[in-house]
């Protein structure tokens, strides 16, 4: 290892808030539509069913996905008595899939099943959240968002930081607070000759906050301090 590879590894600041990363979330009905989708009571392989479908759909539309055919009775409007959505993270063959169930009086059934990259992207692009589109690297359980520039140095301490990563950190520790999971790496080497940052940081978060508006909506501010 060379020695700008050990100033990294001993100055290199970490801050964690442990725990596992959240798998399982509530939704509001709203929420699905802010992610394309509607709520629909129909019929799914002849059977009557809920499930989600893109929006668009009209009421006697029937088509096929994945395998498996669909027919529209009603489009909801609000959720079914005495019921609440789901949604949780579940990793098959190294890929993340977004998982939705509608649990009505105690029971649960799968509403939606598609990979969560694809919905995810979808959902930031509509809502503008371009830094986290930019930071984005890798999901499973917990996303991987990366952001870097200039030529890598020996990292500040904490007691050296100008005002910019001060300002990140304390925000990123707040919404890991709320979060309850998160872990942010940051090396900060100072500015260059035209007085921009040099610096990586990496920070993990739990891949079915980022579908929250409200969560990836404060992320994305606290992205945007190393605009």
């Amino acid at each position: 290892m060379n020695e700008l590879r050990e100033a990294m590894l001993r100055n290199t600041l970490v801050f964690e808030t442990l725990g596992e990363p959240q798998k399982e979330r509530r939704f509001k009905l709203k929420t699905l539509k802010k992610w394309g989708f509607d709520l629909v009571l129909g019929k799914k392989n002849g059977q009557e069913a809920y499930f989600m479908a893109k929006e668009g759909k009209s009421k006697g539309d029937v088509y096929e996905s994945e395998g498996e055919s669909y027919e529209v009775q009603e489009i909801l409007s609000e959720l079914p008595k005495n019921s609440e959505i789901f949604a949780h993270i579940e990793m098959i063959e190294g890929r993340a899939y977004l998982c939705v169930d509608l649990e009505k009086e105690g029971q649960r059934s799968e509403i939606l099943r598609l990979p969560a990259g694809e919905i995810l992207l979808a959902f930031l692009h509509k809502h503008k959240f371009a830094h986290i589109i930019n930071a984005l690297r890798n999901i499973g359980s917990a996303a991987s968002l990366v952001k870097h520039h200039g030529e890598e140095g020996k990292p500040l301490p904490f007691e050296e930081l100008p005002p910019v990563p001060r300002r990140f950190l304390r925000e990123a520790k707040k919404v890991e607070k709320e979060m309850g999971f998160g872990r942010v790496a940051l090396a900060y080497f100072g500015e260059n000759k035209e007085g921009k940052a040099r610096f990586w940081m990496e920070w993990m978060v739990p891949t079915i906050a980022l579908f929250d508006e409200h969560i990836a909506q404060k992320i994305d501010k606290t992205l945007a301090e190393f605009a």
